[in-house]
């Protein structure tokens, strides 16, 4: 059974007619109307298709009598069997105003409500439910409360009724029309849209006065409901407004540019985009994904967010050097001229290089670009060296600096998913190149961090494999880029801080600090003449003697590259340019007494020779970030139980070193001179001067035998030789490295004559040949021959003998 909403209210002015409603008995008899889905007031028409067997059986019974039957609402929608259980108590007694057949089967009828009814008590029944039922009545006041109450009543229907769009307008018309309070209430209830239970509350709520009361409630939330309905409609409704007017204007526009002969600047974008893809020579891949995302762009409108990401994504392919590449000067003349105009000494390194051009001249193209790692301390050229490269085989040259870079994105790009998203850093160098082969340097490989981001190095595994880097591919581009034709340059201070799989991949070139003689060609070339234009002193006669330079480089400065020289001279120039600029007096030539004027006192003092033959106290030699240089060990001896002490912050290679000396000594004892017995008599102190600097490896182990051995036989070490090698417990000397920084150490310090393992010939040949002439080189294999070379004569056998004695010279 299915009703429809009531659509007509009869309030009769006089008593009804009696044929259709008989007022006089309290209590009636009548026949049950289920109503499924609706719940009937009084004095309402109420059109309604019944489909319900109990329903259609209480209808046939009522027509056939006096067409009276009692509309109860049914407490749950179901249909089938039902009984007096299955319905509300209270219900409203009706008359069958019409009844007629529809044609799928069901029956509609129009029931009048005439006034409320409480079932009292069941009857015996066949086909339809018979019950007796008494009217329920109220007889009150109009009081003023009342009337007060249904205009506010009326107030709110009013605004439900103008904000609602299923209520009629003729329904508040109506309402205005009543003059009943528990009519106006019925009326409102069977208009608003609620709920069977909240109907069948007002029905069953006798009282006018409460009755408004809970329509008033009602209709309240209501209203609410409309109002935020209302309100968002009326957003949604504007941004529709919006966007339809942009259409509409945006298609006027184009009419308009199109009556002028005027373009729009979206379809001349995208003509531009088409012309750039047609003349540019793209890969198959590329073309493709080009092509499709343009075809996607055009079809999009430019209003919408991502209209901005696709043409981005084109342009970044479009932008991108797919298969331009720049015409290689192969001049190996030009190209040594070049690296020799540029940088001073370096002469391994600048051999490799040439040697790759005069490959890349008589190969083409067809050899794989080197990937070289420029490996040395700051501030010996590494960087600018790149750029020496390019300059000399006419590319572009690139830089990206990986210092600090924790996120492999940085490398690889982030995916077009996230916003913002951007090609890595790889892909826009490349982008700032314009070309296939630039010299890319990748700056401070061994400065790269991890974290939850992944590891940069490991992306660039790719990068610098020249079996994969022929097609890179960058998570936001998602396309195969060629970089096997990229001549590829990282620099790095110390190997120990890159990754294995990574170092493997490159070739590696040592850059060795500068000596002496090369700082004071490079600061007189160079540093000097680019400080005085940098100061604006082009035209100023200034000049720096050989002195002054030796005293910046010895004095002021401490460090393997020419960073801190140039700055020392800069201020020097920035001095006198502020005297100049002043109308003072300045110098036309710096002296060194005028620089420490200009300076300030010598910062940095260089170890010279002791003045003559000790015991105990031995040169050794050893190699710094800042270059070569001489360290003394000492060793003293005191009265105790055969303790050991190492002081001066000797790291775990370098004490191991001291435990292996006194070892060989112990062992050799006899052969040295030396009584076995003392050893358990003596404390053994061996320290290193400078004690606030970290010292670390293996060299040392010959310097702190012979301290040792002297010590405790009492002969004196030579002051003017100075030794550096590796022992093992047998005595013999293993080679080690910095072999030129640690003799251009040795003559700065006085040193005349040093010590080397034998097996260190080979590396003889990259020292100057000024600084071999110097020296006097001693190759060895065996400690025996060191104490030959070093040890003075053994003391007279009296002071031998006597352990005081020996503790007194060893002091």
């Amino acid at each position: 059974m299915h009703e429809e909403t009531p659509v007509l209210f009869n309030f009769p002015s006089s008593k009804p007619d009696s044929t259709l409603y008989d007022a006089s008995p309290v209590e009636r008899d009548l026949i049950v109307l289920p109503l499924s889905d609706t719940v009937l007031f009084p004095h309402m028409l109420a059109p309604i298709f019944l489909v319900d067997d109990a329903a259609l059986a209480a209808t046939d019974l009522a027509l056939d009598g006096d067409r009276t039957v009692l509309a109860l609402a049914r407490r749950e929608l179901t249909l089938g069997t039902t009984g007096l259980s299955d319905l509300y108590t209270i219900g409203v007694e009706a008359v069958i105003q019409r009844s007629r057949k529809m044609p799928d089967g069901t029956t509609s009828v129009v029931l009048e409500g005439r006034r409320r009814m409480r079932i009292v008590s069941a009857l015996d029944h066949d086909a339809a439910l018979r019950v007796r039922a008494v009217a329920i009545e109220h007889h009150g006041e109009h009081t003023i409360a009342i009337e007060a109450m249904m205009r506010a009543v009326r107030s709110l229907f009013e605004k439900v009724v103008r904000l609602s769009r299923t209520l009629p307008d003729d329904a508040y018309m109506m309402a205005l029309n009543v003059d009943d309070p528990g009519g106006l209430a019925d009326l409102i209830a069977s208009t608003l849209p609620i709920s069977i239970a909240n109907r069948q509350q007002i029905l069953e709520t006798v009282d006018p006065e409460e009755r408004l009361h809970r329509i008033s409630t009602l209709l309240t939330q209501e209203l609410d409901l409309l109002e935020l309905e209302s309100r968002i409609q009326s957003q949604v409704q504007k941004e529709v407004d919006r966007s339809q007017r942009e259409f509409f204007l945006r298609e006027q526009l184009k009419v308009i540019q199109r009556e002028l002969g005027q373009e729009d600047p979206t379809q001349r974008e995208l003509a531009s985009l088409r012309s750039r893809m047609a003349a540019t020579h793209l890969p198959v891949k590329a073309r493709a994904r080009a092509e499709e995302e343009l075809g996607r762009l055009e079809a999009m409108s430019p209003v919408t967010p991502e209209y901005a990401v696709v043409r981005t994504y084109v342009e970044w392919i479009l932008n991108l050097p797919w298969s331009i590449t720049t015409e290689e000067a192969i001049d190996l003349r030009k190209a040594a001229k070049v690296l020799d105009e540029h940088h001073h000494g370096l002469a391994k390194v600048k051999d490799r290089i040439l040697e790759f051009i005069a490959v890349r001249q008589l190969a083409g193209h067809n050899q794989r670009a080197p990937i070289l790692c420029l490996v040395g301390p700051p501030g010996v050229g590494k960087t600018s060296l790149g750029r020496s490269i390019a300059e000399a085989i006419g590319c572009a040259f690139v830089r990206l600096s990986l210092g600090g870079v924790r996120d492999e994105a940085e490398i690889r790009g982030h995916r077009r998913t996230y916003i913002g998203a951007m090609p890595g850093r790889i892909l826009q160098r490349m982008k700032e190149a314009g070309t296939l082969n630039p010299v890319f340097m990748l700056d401070e490989v061994d400065k790269l961090g991890a974290d939850f981001r992944g590891d940069p190095a490991d992306a660039l595994l790719e990068v610098l494999d020249p079996e994969q880097n022929s097609s890179f591919s960058d998570h936001y581009l998602d396309l195969p880029f060629d970089l096997s034709r990229v001549f590829f340059v990282t620099t790095a201070n110390y190997l120990d801080d890159i990754p294995e799989p990574l170092l493997d991949r490159m070739e590696v070139i040592t850059l060795p600090g500068y000596t002496e003689d090369e700082k004071l060609q490079i600061a007189r070339r160079f540093l000097v003449p680019r400080q005085q234009a940098a100061s604006g002193l082009v035209d100023t006669p200034l000049r720096f003697g050989q002195p002054t330079l030796t005293t910046l480089i010895r004095s002021y400065t401490y460090e393997a590259g020419v960073r801190n020289l140039e700055r020392e001279i800069g201020s020097i120039c920035r001095k006198t340019a502020r005297r100049i600029a002043e109308g003072r007096t300045y110098p036309r030539v710096i002296t060194p007494k005028l620089v420490e004027k200009l300076l300030g006192p010598p910062r940095y003092e260089t170890n010279t020779a002791e003045s003559s033959a000790q015991i105990g106290l031995a040169t050794g030699m050893v190699y710094t970030g800042a270059g070569g240089d001489t360290m003394p060990v000492e060793v003293s001896l005191m009265e105790g139980k055969g303790v050991l002490t190492l002081t001066g912050q000797l790291g775990e290679v370098m004490q191991e070193s001291a435990q292996a000396a006194l070892s060989y000594t112990r062992a050799n004892a006899t052969a040295l001179g030396i009584d076995v017995r003392r050893f358990e008599k003596l404390d053994i102190h061996i320290h290193v001067p400078e004690g606030a600097t970290p010292k670390e490896g293996p060299s040392a182990g010959m310097t702190i035998a012979v301290a040792l051995i002297s010590a405790l036989t009492g002969r004196t070490v030579r002051h003017d030789l100075a030794m550096t090698g590796e022992i093992t417990l047998r005595g013999n000397v293993l080679p080690i490295g910095g072999v030129k920084e640690k003799l251009l150490g040795a003559l700065r310090a006085g040193i005349t004559e040093v010590i080397l393992p034998q097996k260190n010939s080979r590396d003889l040949v990259e020292v100057p040949a000024s600084t071999r002439s110097r020296l006097t080189i001693h190759l060895v294999n065996h400690l025996d021959q060191v104490l030959e070379l070093v040890l003075g004569p053994p003391p007279p056998e009296p002071e031998k003998r006597s352990l005081r004695s020996v503790l007194a010279r060893s002091r």
